[in-house]
């Protein structure tokens, strides 16, 4: 009698090993679901901040795309086939980037502004697309376009994308044209439009952006007595005389 009250007793004060091993499985089975949901719960966070920080970038690229090309100078530059007005849009050729090279306007501080060349190159590394942006010092239509070292590279953009722009001008029977390149013309475009492509999805993010190129004229025309021939006065005199 007294050994089945020590038994009884003995019981209620611990487990049995069955008892233990049970406790272990079940600690075991919520751990691991534990660990599930975090790793499911940093895994949606880090998605979702990746997807935010993508589109705060692409607000940026298109925030600073439209700066630029709202401050394109309608001026000359000189090149190796003499003077010619400075806006050039290449298109991309073999191991040659695509490439847009421009006199653009930025503020330089206490209210003054100072002219820059601006060139915006679609290059490819590794699988990615990169939209790079350099720029230079612009010393006047006498140096050569040619001999400029832009500087300064920020990627704007960068992805399985590709990228590509076409620039919009007024046809002769008014209407609006586009085309791949705008080289050697005598006037800006009026519209530059960004084409982005997701490679994976063929999704374009940005809905073909359209930035507006606001020079239209050299400022001499905007004056009460303009007359055409103010078109001609951003080249150098030995352009207008018909020389190189």
């Amino acid at each position: 009698m007294r050994a089945k009250t020590r038994h009884a007793r003995a019981r209620q004060r611990g487990f049995t090993l069955i008892e233990a091993i049970a406790a272990l499985a079940i600690s075991s089975v919520i751990i691991a679901a534990t660990a599930t949901l975090i790793h499911s719960v940093a895994m949606n966070f880090n998605r979702g901040t990746r997807g935010v920080d993508a589109a705060d970038g692409l607000m940026l690229a298109v925030h600073r795309l439209s700066s630029d090309f709202a401050s394109a100078r309608f001026v000359a530059w000189m090149t190796a086939h003499g003077p010619a007005l400075a806006f050039k849009g290449e298109p991309g050729d073999g191991d040659k980037p695509a490439r847009i090279v421009f006199v653009g306007s930025r503020d330089s501080g206490f209210g003054s502004r100072a002219d820059e060349v601006v060139t915006l190159s679609i290059e490819r590394s590794g699988g990615l697309t990169r939209l790079v942006r350099r720029r230079a010092a612009w010393p006047g239509a006498d140096v050569p376009v040619e001999r400029l070292s832009p500087q300064d590279p920020v990627v704007l953009l960068e992805g399985n994308l590709d990228i590509s722009f076409v620039f919009g001008g007024f046809a002769r029977g008014g209407g609006l044209a586009w085309s791949a390149a705008w080289t050697d013309a005598t006037t800006l475009p009026r519209f530059v439009r960004l084409i982005l492509r997701d490679r994976a999805t063929g999704a374009d993010p940005v809905g073909e952006a359209d930035f507006i190129v606001r020079a239209d004229a050299p400022p001499a025309c905007g004056r009460p007595a303009a007359g055409p021939d103010c078109l001609l006065r951003v080249l150098p005199p030995a352009k207008q005389a018909g020389g190189t």
